[in-house]
């Protein structure tokens, strides 16, 4: 489950790059954070739109063309090239070519394009280097993951990271794809009860395969709490090797608090003792597990290892590296912003269509301005997180309560679940410098999501204009401690204790 040392026993990372989506945790993070010794996550989200994004924007290069070589279905590469060259596009200045949102149907072009995508940033994070790297997906969105994490096993991932839900399907899936066999899960529907027949979602490996079977990536569970992690390990559908439980000050998506919401003065959601973890239930799951959620201060790493864990996983600081795959001039905004503690970060609990609470970053020209997003129009024509709903007739539909309110409630969704809604799919491929360019010539704006400690970037800066993702391993290493396993003053306790 790690990286090889002199004597061929593997050890495992102090330290995971969060897979920060979308494409903010790219190839080019992943390799650094990889070659530096410790985890690489690329993110899968959106990961086909991705790709094709990227060849119409750049072409192929040699390190590309190197990568499609090796892929096991040259046709399938053919195909993709042929659709999404540069000169297809047109120009700069023009919209993208689309790739069809996803549906339950069984369509193979699809599930060839998520597969390609997925294995090729995957081989690109892993070239170069015998490090490890991991792919992380949302659970919630259903449709791309067995397609993707097959991309990502033919490329040889080492780990996979899942969040967002309570994955407990998905490392029997690991397994099936491991030995090549045809995949079937069940679409988890709105309005649909258990005894109502489901469509399948169905992935067939072998005609990527020869005889050989792939290697099956170690699976780490991103959860909340301690009660998450024992449902997780008590219902997996296979071998969970470990955890990563996110206290809810880290950037993105967060777990909604347990029990009735209920908000502070600026609308922030509240959480409360039922909320706080409890290590000693932890390390006696007897799996590792590494902590997240505001490690941004080398103290926080010795914390994390005082209360057993193997260590920690780390986004913010990683979000802003150069290596990151976020707009270069959007994150120069926000280097220069922390430097005055001037980002103040919100937990919307309406921003996503999740229905999780979600991290906005106060940044000037962005989505998280009420007015400028009220100047967007809605569209929803990336769909990653519409929701699969039974209609009255007993057939699939899809919808997102981001989408056009007139189109939404004509699917059968309420009008109060529209309010303050954000097209994340959208604004996050913009954020990433993918942004759709639309009919009147005008790009789709991004939105920033980042921790609650975002501001103490300044003390990694150090009045820099730029940092590399090294730096950030330098800079938190000195916070480990000689002990690999709980301290004397934690072991055996069972206080409870906020990650």
């Amino acid at each position: 489950m790690t990286s090889p040392t002199d004597s061929g026993v593997r050890s495992l990372p102090w330290l995971i790059q969060g897979g920060m989506g979308i494409a903010i945790s790219n190839w080019t993070l992943a390799r650094a954070v990889s070659k530096a010794g410790q985890l690489g996550v690329v993110s899968g989200t959106g990961i086909e739109t991705v790709f094709v994004r990227r060849l119409q924007d750049d072409g192929v290069d040699a390190e590309l063309q190197a990568v499609l070589d090796a892929f096991p279905l040259p046709t399938v590469v053919t195909d993709v090239l042929a659709k999404f060259n540069p000169s297809r596009r047109g120009g700069p200045d023009l919209p993208y070519r689309v790739v069809p949102m996803s549906t339950h149907r069984n369509v193979q072009s699809s599930q060839d394009l998520l597969v390609l995508a997925s294995y090729v940033e995957v081989a690109l994070a892993k070239a170069g280097h015998g490090g490890v790297v991991g792919i992380n997906l949302l659970t919630k969105v259903q449709i791309p993951t067995v397609p993707t994490l097959f991309g990502a096993m033919l490329a040889g991932v080492d780990y996979v990271l899942m969040g967002a839900g309570i994955p407990v399907h998905i490392p029997g899936i690991l397994d099936q794809l491991a030995r090549g066999e045809v995949v079937e899960t069940a679409l988890i529907m709105e309005g649909a009860a258990e005894k109502e027949q489901v469509p399948n979602l169905r992935f067939d490996p072998r005609r990527f395969l020869t005889e050989r079977s792939l290697k099956r990536p170690d699976f780490l569970a991103i959860v909340s709490s301690h009660v998450l992690a024992g449902a997780m390990m008590k219902r997996s559908s296979g071998q969970v090797n470990g955890l990563v439980v996110e206290a809810p000050i880290a950037g993105g998506h967060n777990a909604p608090p347990r029990g009735a919401m209920s908000v502070d003065d600026e609308g922030n959601p509240i959480y409360g003792e039922r909320d706080q973890v409890d290590f000693s239930v932890l390390r006696d799951l007897g799996v590792p597990f590494w902590v997240a959620g505001g490690i941004t201060m080398p103290e926080r790493v010795r914390e994390a290892m005082a209360l057993g864990a193997t260590g920690v996983q780390v986004g913010t600081l990683f979000a802003y590296c150069h290596e990151s795959g976020l707009e270069s001039s959007l994150k120069g905004s926000v280097l220069v912003a922390v430097q005055s503690e001037s980002v103040h970060v919100k937990t919307s609990t309406s921003a996503s269509s999740t229905g999780y609470p979600f991290k906005v970053a106060s940044i000037e020209g962005t989505l998280s301005e009420a007015d400028v997003y009220g100047e967007r129009a809605r569209i929803c024509d990336l769909g990653y997180l519409r929701e699969a709903y039974l209609k009255d007739d007993g057939s699939v539909g899809y919808r997102c309560p981001s989408e056009p309110v007139e189109i939404f409630l004509k699917k059968g969704g309420a009008l109060e679940d529209t309010v303050d809604r954000v097209c994340l799919c959208n604004a996050l491929m913009a954020t990433a410098g993918y942004g759709q360019i639309r009919s009147k010539g005008e790009r789709e704006l991004p939105i920033v999501t980042s921790g609650d400690c975002t501001n103490e970037l300044a003390i990694l800066l150090r009045g820099r204009r730029d940092y590399h993702a090294t730096d950030v391993i330098e800079f938190l290493k000195t916070g480990l401690v000689a002990s690999s396993g709980p301290s004397s003053e934690h072991a055996g306790s069972s206080a409870e204790v906020d990650a």
